[in-house]
């Protein structure tokens, strides 16, 4: 069992695994590479990563079913890293539970950028207690309480449940699908209009100019997220 904090790499094109190990450690991370499904499920049985890198298209299978798995027992970022440029293949990995996505051919700063995101995200989460902060806007997860500038914000149950599921993981795209079916419930998934008449108002409660939001921010395609720390 391995004890350091490490980064998981599912990848089985040899050229990027051994181009992903290397640009990490440079890094100065920890990385273990498994090449297919079998390998990396088997591997997280007995380790914890603190981070995945996830390909899709593995020999074995869709690297995609490895996120539920992962995310039944564990609130790890995963990357998905795919040559699939699809928004539906996005959308589908985001509603699994992933928490980003980089379509191949893909740029190394920008990959490490974004584990720096999920990493520090993930530290500030758990370090808190569950108290996210963005600029002047404080979310209380725990206490369920949210601050604008320090003053408490009063928010309707429709906006107070939209802000509070995009905190839960900030940085992290939540599709329209997930949202609809986590405030309204499975049966309004499709009602798309309903999200956005209701993000406009949120975005008008929290936001200088909604126009140009600071903290919730359009995914093109796919949905919102909560802008990272």
């Amino acid at each position: 069992m391995l004890d350091n904090p490490y980064i998981l790499v599912v990848e089985d094109d040899a050229e990027i695994s051994q181009f992903l190990q290397s640009s990490l450690r440079l890094n100065a991370y920890k990385v273990q590479c498994m090449p297919t499904l079998e390998s990396a499920t088997a591997h997280l049985t007995t380790n914890k990563p603190i981070l995945t890198i996830l390909d899709l298209s593995l020999p074995d299978g869709d690297g995609s079913s490895l996120i539920p798995h992962i995310r039944a027992y564990s609130d790890l970022p995963i990357i998905v890293l795919s040559a699939r440029h699809l928004e539906t293949e996005k959308v589908k990995c985001f509603d699994l539970g992933a928490d980003d996505y980089l379509a191949k051919p893909f740029g190394i700063e920008e990959l490490l950028a974004r584990i720096r995101v999920h990493l520090k995200r993930s530290s500030m989460m758990s370090l808190r207690d569950h108290v996210y902060e963005v600029g002047d806007l404080t979310i209380d997860l725990e206490n369920q309480a949210i601050k604008l500038k320090n003053l408490p914000l009063h928010l309707t149950p429709i906006e107070f449940k939209l802000l509070l599921e995009l905190a839960k993981k900030p940085g992290k795209a939540f599709s329209h699908r997930h949202l609809l079916s986590a405030v309204w419930g499975s049966e309004y998934v499709d009602d798309i209009h309903y999200l956005r008449i209701h993000m406009g108002r949120l975005r008008a409660r929290i936001e200088e100019n909604p126009a140009t939001p600071r903290f919730i921010l359009t995914e093109p395609g796919i949905g919102y997220r909560l802008a990272a720390i």
